[in-house]
């Protein structure tokens, strides 16, 4: 029988030498639920307007959990009481919090499956790898829910500022070569502390938040909303909408079995069950990119369009404006697109169609980033900085979009 070594070490370009903390941590790591993340882009379509942006979900995992250790010690440091239990706990959901992505992460959330999030679809990755290994991650399950008796356990993984976040602006920032984003995650966590079990930043570290906070808006308007990216993102969806009509029409396309699965069911919460669960988990990038590059040669005149414009990267016009676009103009670019290719207005409005885009760096009225004071007071972020931009950071900006062809 073979051994391994288990203590294993990574090599991160961000962070440098990444230790695996634990056995446990290793065999998760190992398992092919989490390998498949290797095969999942961690930032969808982006790399058709940032080259660089080819790292994984994989990779942004790792680098959670190398983050949630250096939070861990500096807690203790500052003798914030975390036990054994906690700490594993707090590894392994940070390291499983994205394990429910499919393929090219945000993209195709609502286009493979209906009205289940891919929150809720780590927590059934969770629920099926606690039973397989013995129900050592009862607590890590209960902490990821948000539903454990110490806030501040949970806030680590998913709030305002967490460990997730903490993660994929210096990434993404690193891989899209925005510089605006590269934000010091170490700098942020050294002056994370505990108050009544909520966690605070210590007010020395109040001009690190206020970074954090900027580079966020930046990293949203400049990247993850960046106008060609939110094309390839929509006809990727609309992909995905084609192909599942031309199926329930009885048309036979070429996909792999598992794409072939969802393109033949609707599912939903209600019918994801552990059978639907591992076919999600053989889906990835690679099954949408493969059906893609078939399907832009397929008769049907919608479906292999939209493939062709994603493949070889034409993509859609993109206009963007403050405010509402009107109708009239809408009515127009989809009249013209019929005439010229004499197809109807339902097939025109795949390749013509508004939407909206909306971005809040800071929402002030949910999970607050609190700063305490050297009084000993704990307040609002936008109450302690002086810079009246944290303010504006915590309005929400809306932006509207048409899309057609060129």
């Amino acid at each position: 029988m073979k051994t391994y070594n288990k203590l294993k070490i990574f090599n991160d370009p961000i962070y440098g030498f990444i230790t695996i903390p634990n056995s446990l941590i290793f065999d998760l790591i190992e398992h092919k639920y989490f390998q498949r993340l290797r095969r999942i882009s961690q930032m969808g379509l982006s790399y058709l307007v940032y080259p660089g942006a080819h790292h994984t979900r994989f990779h942004h995992a790792i680098g959670c959990m190398h983050l949630m250790q250096k939070a861990v010690n500096v807690l203790r440091f500052k003798e914030v009481t975390i036990s054994d239990d906690e700490e594993k706990a707090l590894y392994i959901a940070i390291l499983l919090h994205d394990i429910g992505h499919g393929p090219f992460s945000h993209a195709m959330e609502h286009s493979i499956v209906n009205g289940i999030s891919h929150e809720e679809i780590s927590m059934r990755f969770m629920q099926k790898l606690n039973k397989e290994f013995n129900g050592s991650l009862t607590l890590a399950i209960q902490i990821f829910k948000g539903n454990y008796n110490r806030p501040f356990l949970c806030e680590l993984i998913s709030s305002q500022f967490d460990m997730d976040r903490a993660d994929y602006l210096k990434r993404d920032s690193f891989y899209t070569g925005v510089a605006e984003g590269n934000i010091n995650s170490e700098r942020l966590i050294t002056m994370l502390n505990v108050v009544d079990d909520s966690l605070v930043v210590e007010e020395k570290g109040i001009y690190s938040v206020e970074k954090f906070l900027v580079a966020r808006r930046f990293m949203y308007w400049q990247v993850y909303l960046h106008k060609t990216g939110l094309v390839a993102e929509q006809l990727l969806m609309r992909v995905l909408k084609r192909a599942k009509e031309l199926t329930n029409l009885g048309v036979k396309l070429n996909a792999s079995d598992a794409l072939t699965y969802f393109l033949n069911h609707e599912i939903s919460a209600e019918n994801f069950d552990d059978k639907t669960l591992d076919i999600f988990s053989r889906l990835d990038d690679t099954d949408i990119i493969a059906a893609m590059k078939e399907w832009q040669y397929h008769s049907d005149f919608i479906l292999s369009n939209l493939c062709d414009m994603i493949i070889n990267r034409e993509l859609l016009r993109i206009k963007l404006k403050n405010k509402p676009i009107k109708a009239s103009t809408l009515d127009k670019h989809i009249n013209q697109l019929i005439e010229k290719y004499k197809i109807s207005k339902d097939d025109a409005k795949y390749f013509v169609f508004i939407d909206e885009i909306s971005n809040q760096a800071y929402q002030a009225e949910n999970q607050r980033i609190k700063i305490l004071q050297k009084t000993g007071k704990v307040v609002d972020i936008t109450k302690a900085s002086d810079q009246f931009s944290i303010k504006a950071l915590s309005k929400p900006v809306t932006k509207y979009y048409i899309c057609y062809p060129k």
